[in-house]
């Protein structure tokens, strides 16, 4: 087993608490599945969002899909003029038995334009 970092990002076409969750939610499972994660496998995560999100914290949507006991924080991204609005990326840490070039990223509801490259 190694610790890798998974990548992930979501784009909300609203700031909406319940959308947020639903997006996180999504994303968070797809990252799961995808890369063969149990919850035990998470050493800890870190979200952002861009400053247009203020209705919700993305990490308590973690927290709802049974993630309580795994290290969560929320931070904001830069404000940088022509970034894609209305983003949530997530960045988990987690321990993984395959090589770094085998992790699956997963960008979803528009988020796929941050990295055409890894988006699936």
């Amino acid at each position: 087993m190694a610790l890798r970092a998974i990548r992930g990002a979501t784009q909300l076409q609203a700031d909406d608490a319940e959308e947020m969750k639903e997006a996180v939610v999504e994303l968070l499972n797809l990252i799961m599945e995808r890369n063969a994660l149990s919850s035990d496998d998470l050493v800890s995560a870190i979200f952002t969002s861009t400053p247009d999100l203020v209705s919700a914290f993305p990490a308590a949507a973690a927290r709802g899909i049974g993630l309580e006991d795994v290290p969560l924080i929320c931070a904001r991204e830069l404000d940088v003029a022509g970034a894609l609005p209305r983003v949530v990326r997530v960045m988990i840490h987690a321990d993984l038995a395959v090589p770094r070039a085998q992790v699956n990223h997963v960008y979803t509801r528009g988020a796929e334009t941050l990295r055409l490259d890894l988006a699936q």
